[in-house]
């Protein structure tokens, strides 16, 4: 309390007043820290008093107190190192003995365990080596049995193959059957009117030989210019049947290898015919709507000419019988088959779709179509690979073949080729 006294009058500068209270501070010597306070104001108080020799006696006196303050800390600063350096060397001392002591558990646990694991590796290696005998005889039969096997799998693998060359062969075949027997009542409508005005060509050679006995020459003018119409026409549907012919022949012999610019409308054209009438070859009842729709601006394009005509019969042909079992399946009476082939230019495409009105594909099998071997016709009736070859070929020709289809109502197969 006489501290903070002295230190207010000093403040206010009643140095006397401060004089008295830090003298009494100083005489009581509570504790250091306010000695050496006290101390320093006295020296401060004496400067502002004009006393400078007290002051400097007060300030020695305050140095003093200092150095030996500081000595002091500097002793216990020094006293609590080396007691801490004692201690941290006691811990580590302790520290290591523990590890020490650990390792040695470790060791020994580690020494427990690699015996017990060395007794289980021999244990292992008999059970092993018991094991490994057994399989090895075990083996050395199984080996044997598979090569059995084998040799059975690679004569099935063999006798599979030449059944499925067999097969292509087969179908091939039936659609140069198929295209056959459509040539054949292609053209036989032309050799009709061929034979038909031949005969009548010579009955009015008979009649024209009668009216010029008679004398009647209007009347061989007239003759005449039938004979010579007749010809005319004889001619035309001659040209006809040989254009067939050829066209056809053109087509079987080119190489499957080999392409060239073909008219692909004259193609669907000429294979529309031709599949038709090879159903109405097998049967004279059957009768269809046909529809064409042709792209005019289509052009040529390089295809396999056989080839894709092959797909084109194939599709034709699956359509006319999809639309022939619905006619006979169905007993709606205003119900009329109906095949139609059109083809559109699309960019860099050319689109050919065949549709139908038949009885269409169910969705339970719509992903297995273009597999090998698959078919719905009866035994007998199908190979299963007409579908598959024609997908093959569009490949080949790097294209597409898509399917849309709704049971009961009718397919649409799309062919797309690149330009």
């Amino acid at each position: 309390m006489n501290l903070y006294l002295a230190e207010c009058n000093f403040q206010i500068e009643n140095y006397d007043q401060a004089l008295q209270y830090a003298t009494q501070s100083l005489n009581l010597d509570s504790n250091a820290q306010a000695t050496e306070k006290a101390t320093l104001l006295l020296s401060q108080i004496h400067e502002e008093l004009g006393n400078p020799a007290m002051a400097y006696q007060y300030l020695k006196d305050y140095q003093l107190l200092r150095s030996e303050k500081e000595k002091s800390e500097e002793i216990n600063r020094i006293a609590d190192a080396e007691i801490r350096s004692i201690l941290d060397e006691s811990e580590k001392t302790i520290n290591l003995l523990e590890r020490e002591k650990l390792e040695k558990e470790k060791e020994s646990i580690f020494q427990r365990w690699l015996i017990i694991s060395v007794l289980i590796v021999l244990i292992s290696v008999v059970v092993l080596a018991i094991i490994l005998y057994r399989n090895n005889k075990n083996k050395q039969k199984a080996n044997a049995q598979l090569k059995r096997q084998k040799r059975k799998i690679e004569q099935t693998l063999d006798q599979l193959k030449a059944t499925q060359s067999q097969l292509i062969q087969s179908e091939k075949m039936a659609s140069l059957g198929e295209l056959t027997a459509g040539i054949a009542h292609e053209i036989q409508n032309p050799l009709n009117f061929v034979n038909n005005f031949s005969e009548v060509n010579n009955e009015l050679l008979d009649e024209l030989a009668e009216e010029i006995d008679k004398g009647n020459y209007d009347e061989v003018r007239v003759i005449l210019n039938d004979i010579r119409n007749n010809l005319y026409k004889i001619n035309h549907h001659g040209k006809r049947a040989d254009a067939i012919v050829k066209g056809m022949l053109q087509h079987s012999r080119k190489e499957n290898s080999e392409k060239e610019p073909t008219d692909i409308n004259v193609l669907c054209d000429e294979y529309l015919r031709l599949a038709y009438h090879g159903l109405r070859a097998k049967d004279k009842s059957f009768n269809a709507h046909l529809e064409k729709d042709f792209d005019p601006g289509l052009g040529k394009i390089n295809v396999m000419a056989q080839e894709i005509g092959r797909v084109i019969l194939n599709l034709l042909t699956n359509a006319f019988y999809a639309v022939q079992q619905k006619k006979c399946q169905t007993s709606d009476p205003e119900y009329v088959p109906k095949v139609e082939i059109l083809t559109k230019k699309k960019l860099d495409q050319v689109c050919i779709q065949v549709k139908d009105n038949g009885i269409g594909i169910s969705q339970n099998i719509l992903d297995k179509v273009f597999q090998p071997f698959f078919t719905t016709k009866p035994s007998g009736q199908g190979t299963g690979l007409g579908l598959y070859l024609s997908y093959e070929i569009i490949q080949v020709h790097g294209g597409e073949l898509k399917i849309d289809t709704k049971e009961g109502e009718g397919t649409i197969f799309t062919i797309l080729l690149p330009v």
